[in-house]
């Protein structure tokens, strides 16, 4: 298969790329924005850009003649559209850039898709677009209009994006509402990789709220896993499924077992809770299991080590 990876040079798209190679043709779009190391993105991709079977523009999904132009020059099976401003607080600062990347972004992409006949894409959606659900695990089927950042907001308008587009124009669309996702490469900003370096260095930790706030973790291969099974899904045109990590732990609980893998005390500083912050995310996977096989194979301890060693070798 010839498929596009929107995003490709980040975390995800990376880590996407390096599976995927093995058997398909891989073209990435990716801007190397500079909401953090651009070198990191580069670093990303360095063991696949001299691979025949690897194509790489350097662009926004904002730019459409760009788009339209890899359309135009690659025969595409299937889009993976991970593009996007990423970060929830960040969102309030940038509001328009996160509309103009996060929406107009995705109906270039779908527009393209449109005019150049391509019938798949998967999404990235995320879990924050449930807002500060109350239920012990959430599920798809919930009513959502409450987002309670821009983020979040523009992440919901794009799973409605692909529900319009795939009805109106018999395009199979899969939306995966992922549950903070870690693992080797992940963004130096999410809490797992920054509290490994600070705890390293011996620099405190800045935990905001009382660390009670619940996430559920769900490690990389896992997500890569359930986007692979995603892209040959075919028995139905539109879905939005959860892919979590199945084992929602506090904040605390997270920073002991941090502890326990890097054999370091952290010396906590406590701050807020941040405007945006969900107090909660908590995956009901039964839909995953069902419609992809997605069953997660790496726990939170696991997945802290693995992490750790990647970043201890470098």
């Amino acid at each position: 298969m010839n498929i596009l990876i929107t995003g490709g040079a980040g975390f995800i798209g990376s880590s996407l790329t390096e599976k995927l190679l093995k058997e398909n043709n891989i073209i990435v779009i990716d801007n190397f924005d500079d909401y953090y190391d651009p070198k990191l993105k580069e670093q990303n991709i360095s063991n696949f850009i001299k691979n025949r079977n690897y194509k790489l523009y350097r662009g926004s999904i904002c730019n459409f003649e760009l788009l339209k132009e890899i359309f135009s020059q690659n025969h595409i099976d299937a889009v993976i559209h991970l593009a996007a401003c990423a970060g929830v607080r960040n969102s309030f600062i940038n509001p328009l850039k996160y509309v103009k990347t996060n929406v107009e972004g995705t109906v270039n992409i779908l527009e393209n898709m449109k005019n150049y006949n391509v019938k798949k894409i998967v999404f990235a959606s995320s879990s924050s677009v449930y807002g500060n659900c109350c239920e012990d695990k959430f599920n798809e089927d919930l009513v959502l209009g409450k987002p309670i950042s821009p983020y979040a907001s523009t992440k919901l308008a794009g799973e409605q994006l692909l529900y319009t587009y795939s009805n109106a124009y018999d395009i199979s669309a899969i939306c995966l509402r992922l549950f903070t996702v870690y693992g080797p490469k992940q963004r130096p900003d999410l809490a797992i990789r920054k509290f490994c370096e600070l705890m390293k260095q011996d620099k405190p930790v800045c935990v905001y709220g009382d660390g009670t706030t619940i996430r559920d973790y769900t490690y990389i291969d896992d997500v890569v896993n359930a986007f692979c099974s995603a892209i040959n899904y075919d028995k139905t045109k539109y879905e939005i499924i959860n892919v979590g990590g199945n084992h929602p732990v506090t904040l605390n609980e997270m920073i002991k077992t941090l502890e326990k893998v890097t054999g370091k005390k952290a010396k906590i500083e406590t701050m807020p809770l941040p405007i945006g912050d969900v107090n909660k995310t908590a995956a009901d996977i039964t839909k995953a299991q069902k419609l992809l096989n997605y069953n997660p194979q790496t726990s939170i301890e696991d997945g802290i080590k693995k992490f750790y060693e990647s970043m201890i070798s470098i």
